[in-house]
């Protein structure tokens, strides 16, 4: 028997959930402050900010960002119980299906090197390992209080 997910854009009476769900998931680190990347993307692009819904309650989010040259997957999360069942799937088809109808021709994700579930989640969907150099710099501090 397959599980029932609904793919809903995120509102705020979700937040607490998708934070929890996050750092269940080991999404993020000391210097997020996932509160402040919700905000931020609810002001770019709230389209591209998922969530699947079972049973009332939050099982998976990804967002996504598209700068008009690429398009972007981050915080894709699946509550434990509830992988290997399609969900992260079915939550990545249907960012892709929002970013297509954007006329964006490519997405990357960036993912943590010693994450090999992940790596291999992306690979069976038919992404590939790029030689590339991710480099950044933080403008603004966020680590959480």
């Amino acid at each position: 028997m397959s599980t029932i997910i609904t793919i809903v854009p995120y509102r705020p009476k979700y937040k607490y959930e998708v934070i929890a769900l996050w750092q269940t998931c080991g999404l993020t680190k000391p210097r997020n402050n996932p509160e402040k990347d919700i905000e931020r993307m609810m002001n770019v692009y709230p389209d591209l900010f998922l969530v699947g819904i079972i049973e009332g309650k939050v099982a998976a989010t990804v967002m996504g960002g598209y700068d008009g040259h690429r398009g972007w997957a981050y915080y894709l999360g699946v509550e434990p119980a509830h992988r290997r069942k399609g969900l992260g799937r079915r939550m990545m088809e249907t960012l892709t299906g929002k970013l297509l109808a954007k006329g964006c021709p490519k997405i990357n994700i960036q993912v943590r090197g010693d994450n090999e579930e992940a790596i291999g989640f992306y690979r069976k969907l038919g992404y590939a390992v790029e030689e590339r150099v991710s480099l950044a710099r933080r403008l603004i501090e966020d680590r959480r209080e």
